[in-house]
């Protein structure tokens, strides 16, 4: 993806916690884009849903060690710059979702790319990324999800690093170093309107999207990975798009999959034009 380099937002969530978030588009939907590095006690880095490396970016990186051992695709669309990411940092183990090695092969801009772990509906009670990495996270692959998602909590400092399984908009943060909106025209206000997780906000519309399009084809399953991901302890979500919701963020993904986790049904269909654009290639 083309991006300005200078519209780059690198922020210190934590001592540990990293995040580079840039402008990123949908369609008419300016939904933001966000890697997250995360410092193991080793000084090993993982990064969740890399962004393109930037100066910038490299020079942070370098800041903080550069010893990036991690390279992680959440799921069957977040992954355009792990070739950059393998190729800057060759002995990193690169990380994903079944499927997404194939995906990737069919095309010759992403194809060449070694995964050394990919998670598997069978695989996902057993398959470890590597002693230090599971000491400091929880992770869970919610294959019920249409993108195929692993969502991961960052243990030490209770901080769940999500794709596309809670959004957060309007993209504030990640278009603030741009001049551009990111609620411009009636598609993207109305979007940003529904997909605001932010406390005192209406879930509904997220509700929806999750039950007739994330989940639709296996409720059941998702709803049970659900409940394993509440079952640790967090406060903060840092989503790939929106803004970080920095605590409360249990208490929205509670409400979010309230009606997978507690038995309840749906009453209304996502329409087409909030649902449809899940499923695109990000980052």
């Amino acid at each position: 993806m083309s991006l300005d380099p200078s519209t780059v937002v690198i922020r210190d969530i934590t001592p540990d916690i990293t995040t580079f978030s840039i402008p990123y588009s949908l369609g008419p939907i300016r939904a933001g884009g966000r890697a997250t590095t995360v410092r193991l006690p080793s000084g090993n880095i993982a990064v969740f849903s890399p962004t393109p490396l930037t100066p910038a970016t490299v020079e942070k990186l370098a800041s903080l060690g550069n010893q990036v051992a991690y390279i992680i695709a959440p799921n069957f669309e977040h992954h355009l710059n792990i070739s950059a990411w393998s190729t800057q940092f060759p002995t990193a183990v690169v990380i994903g979702v079944e499927g997404l090695p194939e995906k990737r092969d069919k095309n010759d801009a992403t194809r060449g790319i070694t995964f050394g772990r990919v998670f598997t509906a069978e695989n996902k009670r057993t398959l470890s990324i590597s002693p230090e990495f599971d000491d400091v996270f929880h992770y869970e692959y919610v294959e019920a999800a249409k993108n195929k998602e692993l969502v991961f909590v960052h243990k030490p400092s209770g901080t769940l690093i999500a794709a596309d399984i809670l959004f957060n908009l309007p993209a504030t943060e990640q278009y603030s170093l741009t001049e551009t909106d990111p609620q411009r025209g009636i598609v993207g206000m109305a979007v940003a309107k529904a997909f605001n997780a932010a406390e005192g906000m209406s879930l509904t519309w997220q509700k929806r999207n999750l039950w007739y399009v994330v989940a639709r084809k296996d409720r059941a399953g998702f709803g049970e990975s659900m409940k394993r991901v509440l079952g640790w302890q967090f406060d903060r979500v840092i989503p790939c798009h929106g803004d970080t919701i920095e605590t409360g963020g249990k208490k929205v993904l509670e409400e979010l999959t309230s009606w997978f986790v507690e038995g309840k049904q749906g009453k209304l269909a996502a329409t087409a034009e909030l649902g449809g654009y899940i499923g695109e290639d990000c980052l």
